[in-house]
């Protein structure tokens, strides 16, 4: 395709767009442990409505930033949402963090498998069936809460990015990491795009070696935030922040129409 074709390109055409001034973040102290036993309790937002707006002005924000970066506008529509729907999830949490958007949550009302068993039980009924998992990078269909696990990866995670301090630059940086993604399945540039992630590893690694002198290991620190990244499961932000407001949803016709859209 024409986009592998092109030559190279200037050393700041991916972050362009980066403001001059950087944000200061509060460090935020480690992430409680809980009981693991208890991991599984479903749990749900305290204020959905509050959380869920937020969310959605970061996703907005998030898919200008994509839109605005000269390279990804290089590429093949069919490529562009490509990446965005493998990534959005990635993309988003980095922006909440960078936001310091705070999550509140409560314990889920919503009866137990075990409860549900046992009241079926003594009514006579068959015990419920329970619900099959979806495919990966589709959304639930049904109601489903988010468990208690699975919120505190996205809180430890929010907690690791605000304990480290990012900056403006670099979560740029981790952003790009993120979004060019060579190893996706029916991708035609791949080495294109495994070229500009090379550049925002790079970029990022010098970055923080001029920015960070006295603190070596803070290039891996913020790689550790990119793995910590990887053990979140899109359909379980996609459930948190997004179903309260407009209950099932389709993040790939909702990237489409966004990502089509002049944000």
């Amino acid at each position: 395709c024409r986009c592998c074709a092109q030559g190279r390109r200037h050393g700041s055409i991916l972050y362009s767009i980066l403001r001059s001034e950087e944000r200061a973040v509060p460090p935020a102290g480690p992430a409680p442990r809980g009981c693991p036993c208890g991991s599984r309790r479903r749990v749900a937002l305290r204020s959905p409505q509050v959380a869920c707006k937020a969310a959605s002005a970061v996703l907005v924000k998030t898919l200008r930033f994509v839109q605005n970066v000269p390279c990804f506008q290089e590429l093949p529509l069919e490529e562009q949402l490509l990446l965005v729907r493998s990534c959005w999830a990635p993309l988003l949490l980095l922006g909440l963090a960078q936001d310091r958007v705070h999550l509140e949550t409560v314990e889920s009302a919503e009866p137990s498998m075990l409860q549900r068993i046992l009241t079926a039980r003594q009514q006579g009924e068959q015990p419920p069936p329970r619900a099959p998992a979806p495919a990966p990078g589709r959304p639930h269909h049904g109601p489903h809460l988010p468990s208690a696990g699975e919120i505190q990866a996205i809180k430890g995670f929010l907690a690791k990015c605000w304990s480290l301090d990012i900056s403006t630059k670099e979560y740029a940086y981790l952003k790009g990491t993120v979004l060019f993604n060579p190893d996706l399945p029916g991708l035609q540039c791949t080495q294109y795009i495994e070229g500009l992630q090379r550049e925002a590893q790079q970029a990022l690694n010098e970055h923080v070696r001029l920015i960070h002198r006295g603190d070596e290991a803070r290039f891996a620190k913020l790689n550790v935030v990119l793995s910590l990244l990887r053990s979140i499961n899109a359909n379980v932000v996609a459930e948190l922040f997004f179903r309260p407001i407009i209950g099932a949803v389709n993040m790939d016709d909702m990237l489409l129409e966004m990502l089509c859209a002049k944000l």
